[in-house]
C-alpha cells in the first residue's frame, strides 16, 4: 500500500451504508452480499495530491468513492494526460489492470482529500462465487463503465475545442466548477489557455443575456 494512503480495519455498517445503497439501487443485493461487503471492504483516506495507485504496479483493489475526487492519468514524456475523473458514489480502479491483474498504464491521484472503501480483487472474485446474484450488480456496473469510456473516447475525438467543452458540460457539468481547470483541459486534450478563453466566452454570453 502506498505510504500516502492510510488503511484502516474493515468497514462498519455505517461506513458501508452508501455503498450498499448504491449497489442495492442497481439490483437488489442479498443479506449475504451485504454482510460480505461490510466485512471485506476497507476505509481508506487519501490526501489531496497523493497517489492512490502508481503506473507499472498491479491494481489489486477497486474503490468506492464516499467523498472526494480521483483522477487517472498517464505520463507522456514530461506531460500528464488525464484519462478520467471520478467523484462521489462511483467505483474507481485502473480497470484494465484490475480485471486482468497485470501492471497498469495509469496512475491514480486524489484531487481532493478523499474517503474511499477499497475491496481486493480476490475478495470480489470470491463474492461472485458465493453470492451468484451479485454478478448482476457487477455486470451493470461494468456496463456503465464501458458506456462512460465510450463517451470519453468520443469526446476526445472531436476536433474543435469549443465542441469538446460543450460535450463536457452536457456529460460532466457537475465537475466544471469543482475540478481545477488544468485537469479538465488535460482531460479534453486542449491547452489551459484555450479552455480559459472558451469559459470566458460562455460567461460573457450568459451575462449579455441577462
Amino acid at each position: 500500500m502506498n505510504k500516502s494512503i492510510v488503511e484502516l480495519p474493515h468497514s462498519t455498517p455505517e461506513q458501508a451504508a452508501t455503498l450498499l445503497y448504491v449497489f442495492n439501487s442497481v439490483y437488489p443485493i442479498s443479506e449475504g452480499s451485504k454482510k460480505f461487503l461490510i466485512e471485506n471492504t476497507y476505509p481508506i483516506k487519501v490526501r489531496k495530491g497523493k497517489k492512490l495507485h502508481k503506473a507499472g504496479e498491479i491494481c489489486d483493489m477497486i474503490y468506492f468513492v464516499n467523498q472526494g475526487a480521483i483522477r487517472g492519468y498517464v505520463k507522456d514524456a514530461n506531460k500528464e494526460i488525464t484519462t478520467w475523473i471520478t467523484v462521489e458514489n462511483e467505483l474507481v480502479a485502473s480497470i484494465h489492470s484490475f480485471i486482468l491483474q497485470i501492471p497498469s498504464y495509469e496512475n491514480m491521484e486524489a484531487l481532493e482529500d478523499s474517503n474511499l472503501l477499497g475491496m481486493r480483487h480476490s475478495d470480489l472474485q470470491h463474492l461472485y462465487d458465493i453470492e451468484p446474484e451479485f454478478n448482476i450488480n457487477a455486470r451493470r456496473f461494468y456496463e456503465k463503465y464501458y458506456s462512460d469510456a465510450e463517451v470519453r473516447a468520443l469526446m476526445g475525438r472531436l476536433s474543435k475545442a469549443e465542441i469538446k467543452y460543450e460535450f463536457f458540460l452536457k456529460t460532466y457539468k457537475h465537475l466544471s466548477n469543482r475540478i481545477p481547470l488544468k485537469y479538465i483541459a488535460s482531460f479534453l486534450g486542449i491547452n489551459l489557455e484555450t479552455l480559459s478563453r472558451i469559459r470566458g466566452q460562455i460567461r460573457n454570453t450568459s451575462e449579455n443575456k441577462v
